[in-house]
């Protein structure tokens, strides 16, 4: 966690008068990290997701309920705190269209939702040499707004 984000996510946590969680991350979301961070913000994105080979191939732990994260924009500037309320693992054409729409993107419809996250998780996967299927599996999140900076 950058410094700006660890003083945000600090002074949020004094603010509240309670232990602080002990597991908190910073990332961005990818593709465009300022205009889905927006969405966060105006409570139109509610959830997100991510490939899971991608956590085996980085060595990250999978993501929990009431995990803690602070948003960052694409100049990994603290944006807002969200926590995680919820996580499934299911195929990418199994993906249901209330969280497609909860996602907060493009117009909110599924057909909009998956020709996007197509391109992304071709693009992802091409880093490490590996090919798009359909039925790649996603880890699918839904969360809520805790703060916004």
């Amino acid at each position: 966690m950058n410094p700006q984000a660890k003083a945000y996510w600090d002074t949020y946590w004094a603010s509240q008068k309670q232990e602080a969680p002990t597991k908190v991350t910073a990332w961005k979301f990818g593709g465009q990290p300022d205009y889905l961070a927006e969405r966060v913000v105006k409570g139109l994105k509610t959830a997100t997701c991510s490939g899971r080979i991608v956590y085996d191939l980085e060595n990250e732990p999978l993501p929990e309920v009431n995990d803690y994260s602070v948003v960052l924009n694409s100049k990994d500037e603290p944006v807002a705190i969200i926590r995680t309320s919820d996580v499934t693992i299911q195929p990418m054409n199994e993906v249901p269209e209330s969280h497609a729409r909860a996602e907060g993107e493009g117009d909110l419809s599924y057909e909009y939702w998956y020709r996007v996250h197509v391109e992304f998780f071709t693009n992802e996967l091409e880093k490490y040499g590996m090919t798009f299927k359909d039925d790649m599996l996603l880890v699918c999140e839904r969360f809520e707004l805790v703060d916004v900076n």
